[in-house]
């Protein structure tokens, strides 16, 4: 698949999985000239490969008719600070949302907000959608981390590849799913720094290492 067919497949995927719905969100792939970016207000699902738009980390279209997604300044921004990210989903799926509008972050009330890469998964200041002042506030809440929640607006995740950041934006709404429903209930119970910190030390080398075999990870 080429590149343009993997960002296509990964925004109607992020559709097809109830995490975002018609034109709002982006998707893009970081390429050798910059990164490949969806366009604005266009259906995924209509989308072909020359619809997507070339943009090189000056913030400059170098392929591509189409204007690109009003987001692509804090997709430029992302790439040209965090060199380890590949690829970024950008969604406004509902719990992560309804958490943002809240203006809360998701705290460590379940391991698996290491996935994220950190204690936390937290909330960016609030900012214009499409502005200067809302990439600098994605970068700031983005430090060291995979994924932030943006002030009344949505969600952003990255990953090496864009199977990475969607499975990633997926895992962070149901975190926020799962955080919503236990304080209808309560006051969840945090783990400690150090649990959480225990944690990412087993994130280090969760999964499948290209040298064990597969023995090791959950």
């Amino acid at each position: 698949m080429s590149l343009a067919a993997d960002v296509i497949h990964t925004a109607v995927e992020m559709n097809r999985s109830g995490n975002n719905s018609g034109s709002s969100g982006n998707v893009s792939a970081r390429h050798p000239d910059g990164f490949l970016i969806t366009p604005t207000g266009m259906a995924y699902g209509d989308l072909e490969a020359t619809d997507l738009v070339l943009m090189s980390l000056s913030g400059a279209v170098v392929g591509g008719t189409r204007r690109p997604s009003s987001e692509w300044q804090f997709h430029r921004d992302i790439y040209a600070s965090r060199p380890e990210f590949g690829a970024i989903v950008h969604v406004h799926s509902r719990a992560a949302t309804a958490l943002a509008c809240l203006r809360q972050p998701i705290p460590a009330f379940h391991y698996m907000v290491a996935v994220a890469g950190g204690m936390d998964i937290r909330c960016s200041d609030y900012a214009l959608f499409g502005t200067e002042a809302l990439s600098v506030a994605v970068i700031a809440a983005l430090e060291q981390r995979r994924a932030c929640l943006l002030a009344n607006h949505g969600l952003v995740a990255c990953g090496a590849d864009l199977s990475d950041a969607l499975q990633l934006a997926i895992e962070v709404e149901l975190l926020a799913s799962q955080y919503l429903l236990a304080r209808q209930s309560g006051e969840p119970v945090l783990l400690t720094d150090e649990q959480m910190t225990e944690v990412l030390v087993r994130f280090a080398d969760y999964g499948q290492q290209p040298d064990d075999g597969g023995i090791n990870g959950k």
